[in-house]
Parts: structure tokens; C-alpha cells; sequence
């Protein structure tokens, strides 16, 4: 039986332009991985609404499980939490107990629960909140969509609340061989091996160095007999 699938949407303009570098996708893959969920797709969308929305829509509906991450805050242009308000076709608000967590963290803090905080409250009507040890603000899930900030430290302790309340699968397993031939070389039995072995995934990364070509080779699957086996056989392909 195949695993669950999943799927991530980054939102933010500063992403796409290459001010901020995202780290999200990479923590997200690990921690699916382990659990035995496969991250299928990601997206990245800029603070466009429709374009928020007609993403959050399209995966939704092609995935088990939808992460976004990024859109959250208190500015103006932190507009995810409408988006999916918009896209699951539901009222948003200020909801009390959100804000109740925020009057309590700001008070401790010293600091006014003034009016772009208490964007962080607003929530969409039936959503269930994402706890949120790092800094408060909650996230929030509707459906099958998981809405994160995007703030790393933030987005993992959110990841690390909702990961075990989902329904995992077989945890992926995987071993490379590193092979000191072109890729031109090794692309034919390489090929062979792949279609023997049509329940693994078989991937070739190759580099360059000093002048030599080589290419790693990483065969991932969730059978560890079966990757000892593939892994073997390739080894001899090149030995």
C-alpha cells in the first residue's frame, strides 16, 4: 500500500526574489520522510491572493496533507490566513481564544496587544489551532491544510505539534553508491537496473571533480531488502 502523500506551499514575495532563502522545505522532507509520508509537490507563490488561493485549492484536493508555510504575521502583507479562509469558502475573525493566548504572551512581555498583533488572532470560522511554543501566534488547520509561519524556528515547532497527528506510512530507506564514471557511461545498465527493480526509486546526482566525472547513485524504497539487493547488483555492474 502507498504511502500518504503531502504536499508544501511556501508563500512569501521575499522567497521569490531571492531575499530570504527558504529552509522550510528541507526540514519538512526529513521529518515526512521518517514518518513515512511522501512529499510529492512544492510550491512557491508570491502575496498574490488568487494565486494563494488557486494553489491551496489544487493541492488540497491532489493530497492527503497540505503545509504552508510563511504569511501569518502582522503586516499588511501577511495575507495567508484570508487565502485560506477564501479558499475553503469560510468566515474569518478574531477569534477569543486566539487572541486570549496573544493578551497573555504581550502582557508578559510588557508589551500592547495593539491592532497588527491581533491580525495574528484572526482565524477562519471551524479551523483548529497549531500550537505554538516559540513565539505564540498560533497556526492553524482546516481540512487537509496545515498553515504555518514562516519563520524556521517557528514552522518546526508547528511541524513537530501536527506530525503526530497524522497517519504515516512505511519510513523511506535509502543507500548511494558513488561511482567514478560519467553518467553517459552508466546511463544504460543504470536503466536495466531501474526497470528490475520498478518499486524503488534509483537516482543518479553526478559531479565533477579534478577534472573526473562521477556520479553519486542513490536507491531509495521502503523494502531494505530490496535496496540491498539493488545496491549489490550495482555494485557489481561496476566493480
Amino acid at each position: 500500500m502507498a504511502n500518504p502523500t503531502a504536499a508544501m506551499l511556501v508563500i512569501g514575495d521575499e522567497i521569490l526574489s531571492g531575499r530570504t532563502r527558504d529552509a522550510n522545505m528541507h526540514f519538512l522532507a526529513g521529518e515526512l520522510t521518517k514518518q513515512g509520508i511522501t512529499l510529492a509537490e512544492v510550491r512557491i507563490v508570491g502575496d498574490e491572493r488568487q494565486d494563494i488561493i488557486d494553489a491551496v485549492r489544487a493541492l488540497s484536493d491532489r493530497y492527503d496533507t497540505v503545509f504552508t508555510s510563511g504569511g501569518i504575521g502582522p503586516t499588511h502583507d501577511d495575507i495567508t490566513a484570508d487565502c485560506i479562509a477564501a479558499a475553503f469558502e469560510r468566515h474569518i475573525d478574531v477569534r477569543d481564544d486566539a487572541r486570549d493566548l496573544l493578551a497573555a504572551h504581550y502582557k508578559n512581555t510588557g508589551s500592547d496587544l495593539n491592532e497588527a498583533r491581533l491580525r495574528m488572532a484572526r482565524i477562519p470560522d471551524g479551523a483548529a489551532l497549531i500550537d505554538n511554543p516559540v513565539s505564540v501566534a498560533p497556526g492553524f488547520t482546516v481540512d487537509n491544510v496545515h498553515v504555518m509561519a514562516g519563520v524556521p524556528s517557528v514552522f518546526q515547532a508547528m511541524v513537530a505539534t501536527i506530525l503526530p497527528t497524522l497517519t504515516g506510512g512505511a519510513p523511506l530507506l535509502s543507500q548511494s553508491l558513488r561511482i567514478d564514471r560519467g553518467e553517459g557511461d552508466i546511463a544504460g545498465p543504470l536503466a536495466d537496473l531501474a526497470d528490475t527493480y520498478a518499486d524503488l526509486s534509483i537516482g543518479s546526482y553526478p559531479f565533477q571533480k579534478n577534472g573526473a566525472y562521477g556520479s553519486n547513485i542513490v536507491i531509495r524504497g521502503t523494502d531494505g531488502a530490496r535496496i540491498d539487493a539493488a545496491i549489490s547488483e550495482l555494485a557489481e555492474m561496476f566493480a
